[in-house]
């Protein structure tokens, strides 16, 4: 099992900036890869952005390609998510979320089945 636990997410004015950090334990070495989901009232869940540790490619949904980044630290089981000119639509509970499961291309590693393990989000709010 991996437990996953967010943090970082706060009200924030359009414009600003966030970073999220998901800390993993338990069984980490198994961990192929780690996303970032998020989920807006009323909408469905959506990718955000992922990243594969060994490599580390990473992948972004066009809606954050150029205002967010995807980092993780290895030492630390720990990823992050740099959040830059936020925007009101970028107002969600954030997802972090790990896979064990092989992945090369966008398609999979934006489909959230392909990701056994979830944390209990945090929620982010943009003001305008």
């Amino acid at each position: 099992q991996v437990q996953l636990l967010e943090s970082g997410g706060a009200l924030v004015q359009a414009g600003g900036s966030l970073r999220l950090s998901c800390a993993a334990s338990g069984r980490t070495f198994s961990n192929y890869a780690m996303g970032w989901f998020r989920q807006a009232p009323g909408k469905e869940r959506e990718f955000v952005a992922a990243i594969r540790w060994s490599g580390g490619s990473t992948y972004y949904a066009d809606s954050v390609k150029g205002r967010f980044t995807i980092s993780g630290d290895n030492a630390k089981n720990t990823v992050y998510l740099q959040m830059n000119s936020l925007k009101p639509e970028d107002t969600a509970v954030y997802f972090c979320a790990a896979s064990y499961y092989y992945c090369s291309t966008y398609v999979c590693y934006s489909s959230s089945e392909r990701y056994p393990y979830w944390g209990q989000g945090t929620q982010v709010t943009v003001s305008s």
